[in-house]
């Protein structure tokens, strides 16, 4: 698993509460995806520190590498969504949460010239033949990758994304050559994700076969998709599914865990 080096060229807010960070890098040109919602996962420098410090990840077990440093030493990592991909250039979409996190408390600070480490790319969204039309699903964790997501698509394709944001001032345009319904669900003082779910659950849907895209806070996203099998019908082998965050939950704690249930067999997650 190869480490790419990157460093900030420009950094921008695209709404108040998301930030674009450019980055530039001598390989970057070697991230580019085969899938639209293509991602990597970003190594953040510790506090004091210019550049992250990483040991070689090698091949299947590079996690378990990563792991397996002191707590004091290992580097904060977080996957995010390649928002567009220009040669030795790429992207990188930020939700803005204040110091909560060390991904948000990075680029509220961000500037040119400032270092990050990263692996990929990665992808899940993979249209089976013979789609009719595609149902996007998120909250604003997965908004820059139903955005690239979109934005890929062939002239005509038929699309319905439902997004659920914090308010009408967190929507963006979203550029497309599709056929493309776009839904914003504002929170406002709703618990995440519920409005969200609503808006899909009312929904009226386009005859034809649909591919179901779902991805944000992992209860929205089980539910979601509980709802599209069970109330409407869809194809499990038709929908793709991954929860970003958890709430209340760690994601580092949570990541390792992850792992322990892959290696022991167990299920990662809820039908």
């Amino acid at each position: 698993m190869d480490v790419r080096a990157a460093q900030v060229t420009s950094v921008r807010r695209v709404t108040p509460g998301m930030a674009r960070v450019s980055f530039a890098g001598d390989e970057l040109h070697l991230c580019a995806g085969t899938c639209a919602d293509a991602y990597v996962k970003l190594f953040f420098p510790l506090p004091g520190q210019e550049k992250p410090r990483l040991p070689d990840l090698v091949g299947d077990t590079w996690y378990r590498t990563y792991l397996a440093m002191p707590d004091d030493v290992r580097p904060p990592m977080r996957t995010y969504t390649i928002r567009e991909h220009r040669g030795s250039e790429i992207d990188v979409d930020f939700v803005l949460h204040g110091d909560s996190g060390p991904a948000s408390s990075w680029a509220n600070r961000a500037r040119p010239g400032d270092h990050v480490a990263l692996i990929g790319p990665g992808g899940l969204h993979i249209v089976p033949e013979q789609t009719d039309w595609q149902l996007l699903v998120g909250d604003e964790t997965a908004l820059p990758a139903i955005g690239a997501i979109l934005a890929d698509l062939p002239r005509g394709a038929v699309a319905h994304a439902y997004i659920e944001v914090d308010h009408p001032a967190e929507e963006q345009e979203l550029a497309t050559e599709g056929d493309v319904e776009i839904h914003w669900v504002h929170r406002g003082e709703r618990p995440h994700g519920e409005g969200l779910l609503d808006a899909v659950r009312e929904a009226k849907f386009p005859d034809g076969t649909p591919y179901a895209w779902i991805s944000g806070e992992a209860g929205m996203v089980k539910y979601a998709r509980r709802h599209l099998v069970r109330e409407r019908g869809l194809d499990k082998r038709a929908i793709t599914f991954t929860g970003y965050w958890r709430k209340g939950v760690d994601q580092d704690q949570e990541a390792a865990e992850s792992l322990r249930k892959y290696e022991a067999g167990e299920p990662l997650e809820e039908d």
